[in-house]
């Protein structure tokens, strides 16, 4: 069922978008970068903060953990709120909350305060990445989706790259408060940018508002947060703690299904998992991720111990992955436009398995150039993938259900690199015959590296099968039989 918003029918008659829509894009942009750069900045300052507040190592990774946890636990009811109360009113209260929160970081005097400031910059951050994909449909032309999300995807992977580079250069100069307190300018400007040229809210009758779902959201925030801790704690090992998360996880998910079956106004329709694109995207989305985690589990420990790299070039050859992905974001889009979403979904499946593959039989002895090559494949294929997988969910839309579904990519997204975190982790381990990968030897640890990128390629190939199968059982439903997102 295709419906078109309003605002894509008047951004539709123009082959080129104008200023207003150019200006739009760019705080769309840079509420993207600002929520991906707060996830990776705060990694590289742990041993600082560490110091910094006398803490363990086990305390100091709350920081990234509140940030990371807030974002899961709440990105599909911030969409759903969206929906609900108007998407620019609250990007714009998600904007400033996560600015305001990022001063209270810089600010913190205390590690559990920090922590606290920390969560709060995660709920914004979650309502900057729900609704900034959401509001693609209301300011670009339906035939420039593609190049809008791969815009998205673009500063999305910049984020991500620049972190660890501007953690390091700001906590050698001004200090470790300055990564938090340089989000206070840059999300000024994103404020005044989206205050300026989104398109407002469309004000509904009193009688079409949908009530908003309180028991869906809280079992949901308490599903993820259980399943997020069970995956994230132990730092490695699995324990009857982790147990005992998961059994809460699944419990939780049987009494979601249940509240949402009977809710008059249910969070997530769960009648929108019979439509078999939805399904095959939001399941290819986590899967891909999944596979990407193994790059950041996997790449530091094979660069430093089976190649024998300097931490400096590690960094660097590390770095390669994200400029790989931010420079094919947005020719991907325009691909994706030109030659349709599906299309590129499973070009970017194909090249994410054969660099995995690649990856899986390459020796040692090859060095950088070696793990590089398959690692540009991989990543370069992931931002095609990415790209077309978002784009083929957002373009046919409701409007009233843009903000919920973009919190579910996002959500298939994060719960991916989760679970990547702890299951490649534990494959690499496993395959490298090791309790501490630390102390590996570097046959061992390339061995590990081998075996993970192999069932890396696996996954990736049930990625592809459920691709073709989405493709083809979409094609033999009529559009009646599809139900509304």
């Amino acid at each position: 069922m295709k419906i078109i918003s309003a605002g894509q029918d008047t951004a539709a008659g123009a082959t080129v978008p104008t200023p207003s829509v150019r200006w739009a894009l760019a705080g769309l942009s840079l509420s993207m970068l600002l929520s991906s750069l707060g996830t990776s900045v705060a990694n590289v300052a742990l041993p600082t903060l560490a110091q910094a507040f006398t803490a363990s190592f086990q305390q100091v990774q709350w920081i990234v953990l509140a940030y990371l946890l807030a974002i899961t636990t709440v990105i599909v009811s911030v969409g759903r709120l969206g929906d609900l109360i108007g998407r620019r009113r609250l990007l714009l209260g998600g904007i400033l909350l996560f600015t305001a929160a990022s001063v209270l970081c810089g600010l913190a005097p205390t590690l559990w305060s920090l922590i606290a400031a920390r969560a709060a910059q995660g709920l914004g951050a979650a309502i900057m990445m729900a609704l900034t994909m959401a509001f693609v449909g209301e300011t670009v032309p339906k035939a420039r989706t593609g190049s809008a999300m791969g815009l998205l995807g673009t500063m999305s992977a910049v984020g991500t790259a620049l972190g660890p580079s501007l953690g390091g250069a700001l906590i050698a100069g001004p200090g470790w408060r300055a990564i938090f307190l340089v989000n206070a300018p840059l999300g000024l400007l994103a404020l005044f940018l989206a205050h300026r040229h989104l398109p407002a809210d469309r004000q509904r009758p009193g009688t079409d508002r949908a009530a908003f779902d309180r028991v869906g959201t809280l079992l949901l925030a308490l599903t993820l947060a259980a399943y997020a801790l069970a995956m994230t704690m132990g730092r490695g090992s699995f324990g009857s703690l982790n147990v005992g998360l998961l059994v809460a996880a699944a419990v939780g998910v049987g009494l979601f299904v249940r509240a949402e079956s009977r809710a008059a106004s249910p969070l997530i329709r769960l009648t929108m998992f019979r439509d078999p694109a939805l399904s095959a995207s939001l399941a290819m989305s986590t899967l891909v991720s999944t596979v990407m985690m193994a790059t950041l589990v996997v790449g530091p420990f094979y660069l430093a111990r089976a190649l024998g790299l300097h931490e400096a070039l590690v960094g660097l050859v590390l770095s390669v992955g994200p400029l790989v992905a931010a420079l094919t974001g947005v020719p991907a889009g325009r691909i994706a436009d030109r030659f349709g979403a599906p299309r590129m979904t499973v070009l970017g499946l194909v090249a994410m398995t054969a660099g995995s593959l690649v990856l899986s039989l390459t020796p040692a002895s090859l060095g950088i150039a070696g793990y590089l090559v398959p690692i540009v494949v991989i990543t370069a294929g992931y931002a095609v993938f990415q790209t077309a997988n978002n784009t083929a969910v957002m373009t046919d839309v409701p409007p009233d259900r843009r903000g919920v579904i973009s919190g579910m990519l996002n959500l298939s997204r994060n719960l991916g690199l989760i679970t990547g975190a702890s299951v490649m982790g534990a494959v690499f381990a496993l395959a490298a015959a090791t309790n501490d990968i630390t102390t590996a030897a570097p046959d061992a640890v390339a061995t590990g590296m081998r075996i993970t990128f192999a069932v890396a390629a696996a996954l990736i190939a049930v990625a592809l099968v459920i691709a073709v199968g989405g493709r083809a059982l979409a094609r033999r439903s009529s559009p009646a039989e599809v139900p509304v997102r």
